[in-house]
């Protein structure tokens, strides 16, 4: 990089490549990859297109999660299984959603695909934000949920084990021998859903673990920290460095896979849709200027700096 005003010269790589600043602050041009420190654009610019849509309803997040059993055919498929998972699960909240006991109308729901837990376990589960309210077609009216209480947790389980498993049955993959009959799916109430949308935007672009939760990397282990769920403490985890690289690489999706997607009237398709809801519900459209990337300064003269190229890292033997 070199300063617009001076001649400085600053070389600098970051894992994916792409030149940052010398400072810790991690909003850089992107080059590519799921670098934790390149990723906040993306992640900033999703999180803008998000709360453009947000709507004064009350909001929900359904999260339903492959049993363990079913985690190695899920290692092993990995395409067709999270396809499968996305389609099991938007179409379970779908239909609940038009019946009319629970509200009779066509939902909107924004899913994101996770594929691990707090301790870097391979853990594929989907978390789906959920407006409270949904579009009635036939009357071409807008009804609301009236309450702060999405779908019965265990009816949703149930209809969705029954359809995964026959869907899995239909692409032709072999379950295992033991499936359990009880499955979870967790429904929460998330107030006016930006809570859970900037959640939900730290896990979309950047890598699964952020540099500041690895402790040390000394003498082959690596200890790096994560918050308990249950308990909400902090807790340590020490692995061997190839444990560790093990522990990341599981979670890179296959190539071309879309880890987030939108359903109903949040679909990008239905665009015109949203607008009528919105208008019907007199939410205010204010119009929002792009977001710039943030620039580069110059260490020593605090001047913009500009990308002349970039360069991977030399590897050297010995």
């Amino acid at each position: 990089m070199r300063s617009v005003d001076a001649a400085h010269r600053k070389p600098a790589n970051c894992w994916c490549n792409a030149s940052t600043a010398a400072t810790k602050h991690a909003d850089p041009a992107p080059v590519g990859g799921s670098c934790p420190q390149c990723q906040n654009h993306e992640a900033s610019i999703w999180l803008d297109r998000q709360q453009a849509k947000l709507l004064p309803v009350e909001y929900f997040m359904a999260t339903f999660t492959l049993p363990y059993e079913l985690r190695f055919l899920a290692w092993n498929n990995q395409t067709i299984v999270y396809n499968l998972l996305f389609a099991c699960v938007s179409s379970t909240l779908k239909d609940f959603g038009i019946n009319p006991k629970n509200l009779g109308a066509n939902i909107g729901m924004t899913a994101v695909l996770h594929t691990h837990n707090r301790r870097l376990d391979y853990h594929p589960h989907i978390h789906v934000v959920v407006p409270g309210g949904g579009v009635d077609k036939a009357k071409k009216q807008w009804k609301k949920k009236k309450d702060k209480f999405l779908f019965n947790e265990f009816a949703l389980a149930k209809v969705f084990r029954a359809r995964f498993l026959q869907a899995l049955n239909n692409a032709g993959l072999c379950l295992p021998n033991s499936v359990p009959r009880k499955w979870v799916v967790d429904c929460t109430h998330v107030g006016n859903g930006l809570s859970a949308l900037k959640y939900l935007s730290q896990y979309l672009y950047r890598g699964v673990i952020s540099e500041k939760k690895i402790i040390s990397n000394q003498y082959g282990q690596v200890t790096f920290k994560y918050i308990n769920s249950k308990t909400g403490n902090t807790r340590y985890r020490t692995v061997k460095g190839e444990d560790f690289l093990w522990l990341v690489l599981q979670h890179v999706l296959p190539k071309g896979f879309r880890r987030v997607r939108d359903y109903g009237f949040l679909h990008g398709n239905a665009k015109k849709l949203l607008s009528l809801v919105q208008m019907v519900l007199q939410v205010l459209i204010e119009s929002c200027a792009p977001r710039t990337r943030p620039i580069f300064k110059c260490p020593k003269c605090q001047a913009p700096m500009r990308i002349l190229a970039f360069s991977r890292p030399a590897w050297t033997s010995g």
